[in-house]
């Protein structure tokens, strides 16, 4: 298969590329009667838009959400709901004599080996450009989740080399990197600006917070909704890494150290990151993400041609200095869309507390 589409109950399939006319993605598997108007796109897009941070890219798209089906009279009708982006700002001329050269950390050279042709505009079907089109979907996938109570938010942790602490994750958007700690978020422009002003690039760490997922979402085995989780992480193009709960950490722990302590109400601490055995545990869910630093870099790289033949490249254009700020949304709808995607698969199945159990503990008395 072609690997265009993701998800099993709520399927989404994205198309186009970054200097074609549009992109976009047809969303199946959405529940009749759910509201959703074109007003519900705008405010969650302009979060991932360039051209609205200081170091963003000043490429400038509306990316004006038009609803083409699957909705009637502002409610979901069940049947395919089709989103249409326009792209009104690609401007392919920097691209034109870098056609047949291979930039470094890009994808040109693994598509090139791949299908043996490629869209060398702004790399084509490989550009961030496409992931407009998964956070339109995860606005459905929200809508399909606000019932139940499940939000989803993501903030910076780490971003070229400085190292957020704790703060009002809920104040997070109120900066340029969406990040919970002021004074991190200020020395984090002093150092990307740094960066920038010798050409280079910076990445960082997401963090995404879930919070009132219920206990039972997820399948063993195959589909574990941490396995699914990090796939939908890893499928954004700059994520080279992903972690659940303790992570990494974890492997320098001993077991005794590792394991969380069951109380009748609850969980005693949170290494897991809410889920066990691939299921969700009613914990809060929490997984990290590293971003790659943007590979358009104004500094001289050394690179080859279609031919083999050896290139020293220098790019110019429209890039942005890092692409942490603007994966923040992407990464939130992609978790959005494994939860709505395991909330529907469950609630198919009705057990659990997809069937009658709500209560905030573990366990009631009587």
């Amino acid at each position: 298969m072609p690997g265009n589409s993701f998800g099993q109950a709520l399927r989404v399939t994205t198309f186009g590329e970054s200097h074609g006319p549009a992109v976009g993605a047809v969303v199946d598997g959405c529940p009749p009667g759910l509201p959703l108007s074109e007003a519900d796109f705008p405010e969650v897009m302009a979060r991932r838009r360039p051209g609205t941070r200081p170091f963003d890219s000043p490429r400038s798209e509306k990316d004006q959400v038009i609803l083409l089906s699957g909705v009637f009279e502002n409610r979901t009708t069940g049947t395919p709901i089709a989103l249409l982006i326009h792209n009104q700002d690609a401007d392919s001329r920097p691209y034109e004599p870098i056609r047949d050269t291979f930039r470094p950390g890009h994808a040109d050279i693994s598509y090139h080996l791949k299908y043996g042709h490629r869209d060398h505009r702004g790399g084509g079907r490989a550009s961030a450009r496409e992931t407009a089109a998964r956070v339109a979907a995860g606005v459905i996938a929200g809508k399909i989740l606000d019932p139940a109570g499940i939000a989803v938010r993501g903030y910076t942790v780490e971003l070229a080399g400085v190292r957020a602490g704790k703060g009002d994750i809920e104040g997070a958007a109120g900066n340029p990197f969406c990040c919970a700690d002021p004074a991190a978020a200020a020395q984090m422009t002093e150092a990307l600006e740094a960066i920038r002003t010798t050409g280079d690039s910076a990445g960082g760490i997401i963090e995404i917070l879930v919070t009132g997922c219920p206990p039972g979402m997820g399948e063993p085995v195959f589909d574990k909704l941490d396995a699914d989780l990090a796939k939908a992480a890893m499928s954004v193009g700059a994520v080279k890494g992903v972690e659940i709960g303790a992570g990494f950490d974890s492997a320098r722990m001993t077991g005794s150290e590792s394991n969380d302590a069951i109380l009748p109400e609850g969980f005693a601490s949170n290494r897991a990151g809410g889920i066990l055995g691939g299921v969700s545990t009613g914990a809060d869910i929490v997984l990290r993400a590293a971003v790659k630093p943007i590979p358009s870099i104004l500094m001289e790289q050394q690179t080859i041609d279609r031919h083999g033949k050896p290139v020293r490249l220098k790019l110019s254009g429209r890039h942005d200095a890092t692409a942490v700020s603007r994966i923040v949304p992407v990464l939130e709808a992609m978790v959005l869309l494994v939860l709505a995607d395991h909330y529907l698969r469950a609630r198919a199945q009705m057990t659990g507390p997809f069937q009658n159990n709500p209560q905030p503990g573990f366990f009631e008395e009587g």
